[in-house]
């Protein structure tokens, strides 16, 4: 970066590498970022990670035209990053400048986005227990990244970060309130998604639900673009039915597996992280587009497609109570983007909210698909995190801050109000 200003940022732009590492994909872009302006130059991913049969793909930013292509055995999310690194130095793409890196959790001090240093490192990895499916993976993207771009400013973009300033009635869960100084509270994810919604719609209404819906889910109320409450908890396993993730729980279930399964904690880990949800309902796949294929003579995968509109629309109805109304719905996701009647059947029963879909917009992939004359306005909106984290690192680096996140802190109550910012070492 030269012909820096005062800031540090250089007045005509910054090439930044965006790594949204996920637990067996990672999507990655490279943007050019200058002011509000985040253009993708390339754009790609690494799907199937942990498999013989890995996809690694690569597009041009503007037109979507793919540029590279190819099925190949990939190891682990570090081998992924690796063999990305190699591809985009061997093709007319700018060398990254920054390099921002989804995270899915920062534990209960680090709320904000925040350039990595020893200190930063240090409290992601303590935050690993919190999100072990997908923190530590991250993190060794990270140190891969750090290694190969060792003179580049790093930055952890936080899914947490957008829920940061929760009220306490959402924030805190309904247990012995001595653990919440240990960190036991209702974080909230998919912030990145949500932050990317309203970067992309900043004249939304004031009451907003976002659906985000792909192999993780979760909703979230919006209150004149806060987050006021959220259907993940304490750890992105909570809320509404995911592809191999069981969303909300009895607890009551889990202590009877303790006593009367001798489960232990790692087994009841991958129970409800790998072995639940479409994938535990069904027998068959944690794919909603296999098992669409499949349900009209397996009554196992309607049934698990059923219980994931159900308890979508449910979250739904939850959030619209909480904002006392609801203005607009966003579908957003792999499945929110691309699901036409997912949408039709979540839909369905909410037409007492004034939700009412027009179901050839719905259908033909329109913006808007909810009927003219509907009180509440439905968008299908792509989510865009590898854009949305660029945003972060721009405006980190320039210290211009983010206007709907970083503006925002945990209520004074928390153990996790003090300032995130001295506490990150970010600045």
């Amino acid at each position: 970066m030269d012909a820096r200003d005062a800031t540090g940022v250089n007045p005509g732009g910054i090439h930044v590498l965006a790594v949204n590492c996920g637990s067996s994909s990672l999507k990655f872009g490279v943007f050019r970022a200058r002011g509000c302006e985040m253009h993708p130059r390339v754009t790609g991913e690494a799907q199937a990670i942990g498999s013989s049969a890995g996809l690694l793909r690569v597009r041009d930013g503007h037109g979507g035209v793919t540029l590279h292509e190819e099925t190949v055995a990939i190891a682990d999310s570090v081998q992924a990053f690796g063999r990305i690194a190699r591809l985009l130095a061997g093709m007319d793409v700018p060398a990254p400048d920054a390099i921002g890196h989804r995270i899915v959790h920062g534990g209960p001090r680090l709320r904000a986005h925040a350039r990595i240093d020893a200190a930063v490192m240090a409290q992601l990895e303590a935050a690993s227990i919190f999100a072990p499916l997908h923190v530590p993976a991250a993190l060794s993207v990270v140190r891969a990244a750090q290694a190969r771009y060792p003179s580049l400013p790093q930055v952890a973009c936080l899914d947490t970060a957008f829920h940061a300033a929760l009220p306490e009635e959402a924030r805190t869960l309904p247990i012995d309130r001595a653990l919440l100084a240990e960190g036991v509270q209702r974080y909230g994810f998919h912030g990145l998604s949500c932050a990317s919604i309203l970067a992309q719609w900043p004249e939304a209404p004031p009451r907003l639900v976002i659906a985000h819906l792909g192999s993780g889910a979760s909703v979230t109320a919006v209150r004149e673009g806060r987050s006021v409450d959220t259907s993940m908890g304490m750890t992105p396993n909570g809320g509404v039915v995911m592809a191999t993730r069981s969303g909300d729980l009895d607890p009551g279930v889990l202590t009877w597996l303790i006593r009367e399964k001798g489960m232990d904690a790692r087994a009841l880990e991958r129970l409800v992280d790998h072995r639940s949800g479409l994938l535990g309902i069904s027998g068959i796949s944690g794919d909603l587009r296999r098992l669409r294929q499949v349900e009209r003579r397996e009554p196992a995968a309607k049934l698990a497609i059923g219980m994931f509109v159900l308890s979508v629309r449910k979250q739904i109805a939850a959030m619209t109570a909480v904002l006392h109304g609801i203005d607009a719905l966003v579908f957003t996701g792999g499945i929110g983007e691309h699901d036409a009647q997912v949408r039709a059947d979540i839909c369905e029963g909410l037409g007492w909210a004034g939700i009412r879909l027009d179901a050839s917009r719905n259908r033909g992939g329109a913006l808007r698909i909810g009927t003219r004359d509907a009180a509440c306005e439905v968008r299908v909106m792509p989510s865009e995190e590898e854009r949305q984290i660029c945003r972060h690192v721009h405006a980190l680096l320039a210290g211009t801050g983010d206007q709907r996140e970083d503006s925002a802190s945990p209520p004074s109550q928390s153990p996790s109000s003090l300032d995130a910012r001295n506490q990150a070492g970010s600045g």
